[in-house]
């Protein structure tokens, strides 16, 4: 069993940056593909970012790429991700998920029925 909790929510102006951290507990997950999704209320899951287990390919949604960056240490079990030039439609809660693979293409990492472990989320809050 793999525990997931984010950090790092909160609230911010648009164009502000924030970064979340996602801690994994249990198990190592290096030797798994990581990922961030978004929802906001009366919304569906959102896939924003993945990484494979090596770190070496991120993926990203179209409305986040160039803003956002995700990356890991799988020193210390962990992910993050960057984000820059936030937006106000972008708040949402933020949920960290381990893979069930190493690695995969973007359409593999951007559905969220093929994540195992996920956390309980971090509130981004978007003001003008």
């Amino acid at each position: 069993q793999v525990q997931v909790v984010e950090s790092g929510g909160g609230l911010v102006q648009a164009g502000g940056s924030l970064r979340l951290s996602c801690a994994a507990s249990g198990r190592t997950v290096s030797d798994s593909g990581m990922a961030w999704f978004r929802q906001a209320p009366g919304q569906e899951r959102e896939f924003v970012a993945a990484i494979n287990s090596e770190g070496r390919a991120q993926y990203y949604g179209n409305s986040v790429s160039g803003r956002f960056t995700i990356s890991r240490d799988n020193a210390r079990n962990a992910v993050y991700l960057q984000m820059n030039s936030l937006k106000i439609e972008e708040t949402a809660v933020y949920y960290c998920a381990v893979a069930r693979t190493s690695s995969g293409s973007y359409y593999y990492f951007s559905r969220p029925d093929l994540y195992d472990y996920w956390g309980q989320g971090t509130q981004v809050t978007v003001s003008s």
